[in-house]
Formats: structure tokens, C-alpha cells, sequence
């Protein structure tokens, strides 16, 4: 079970899988701090100031001045500027992984090459594309 085991780990799927999850997680501290740091103040700037992890909506019948105010009395409370905050990163992630992927995929696509044969047009058998007569019917051809 243990020699499974083992063998299971070392694919190379599970590798990858473990490459990837490291590499995410790092890169979801990177968009953190750019969404927190870089996207976060220009937008609140633009919004007269306003800091969007600080907005809440009180569920109970008490009116609070801020978030740490709600939060001391232990009111319920929505939170809906963290979610915003939230919703940018995984747009910002989705974009990144999208470009990523665009990028890879026109990496990978197969050159498209240039023909070396050409069908006969009289017997159909397949010739060299700068051939002027066919081997087989021995048919003069248009130059390709």
C-alpha cells in the first residue's frame, strides 16, 4: 500500500497539481496586495474617499457610525465593501489567468506548413507540388 502510495505522489499530474496550487497561492497574495494596494486607493479616491473594506449595512435596528462601532456591539452586519474588494480580485485573477492561457495557447498552436504534394489532375495520384508532368499518367500539369 505504501509502494501505491508512492507511486500515486510521483505522476506527474499530482506534481503538476502541487506546482500549481503553490504557485496559485503566491500569486493570490500578489493580487491581493495589488487590488489592496494599487486598484483599491485611485477608486476610492474617485469615490470621494470612501474605503471600500469599511462598508457595511446594519441588520439590526441600531444605526452604527462605523464598522468597528457594529462589530464592538456584536450587531449583525453585512459587509458588503470586503465583497467588492473580493469580487475585483477574482476579476483581476480571471483576467490574468485568461491572458495566460491566450498566451500559452498561441504558443502551442501548430504552424500550419505548406503543402509538398499535389493531387494529378488527371489521375488523381499524388505528386510533388513542383512536379510539371505526372510519374504515373505522365500528363503535362500546370506549373503550381
Amino acid at each position: 500500500m505504501l509502494n501505491d502510495f508512492k507511486t500515486f505522489i510521483m505522476r506527474g499530474n499530482v506534481m503538476d497539481m502541487a506546482v500549481g496550487i503553490i504557485v496559485g497561492a503566491a500569486f493570490t497574495k500578489i493580487v491581493t496586495s495589488l487590488v489592496d494596494d494599487i486598484i483599491m486607493p485611485p477608486i476610492g479616491l474617485l469615490t470621494k474617499g470612501t474605503d471600500f473594506s469599511n462598508l457595511f449595512i446594519s441588520l439590526s435596528p441600531q444605526q452604527y457610525e462605523t464598522l468597528a462601532q457594529a462589530q464592538a456591539a456584536g450587531a449583525p452586519i453585512l459587509r458588503y465593501g470586503l465583497f467588492l474588494n473580493a469580487l475585483i480580485q477574482f476579476l483581476i485573477v480571471a483576467f490574468a489567468i485568461f491572458m495566460l492561457i491566450r498566451m500559452l495557447n498561441n504558443l502551442s498552436k501548430p504552424k500550419t506548413a505548406t503543402p509538398d504534394t499535389k493531387p494529378c489532375t488527371y489521375c488523381y495520384t499524388t505528386i510533388p507540388i513542383m512536379a510539371t508532368r505526372c510519374p504515373n499518367c505522365t500528363s503535362e500539369l500546370k506549373p503550381a
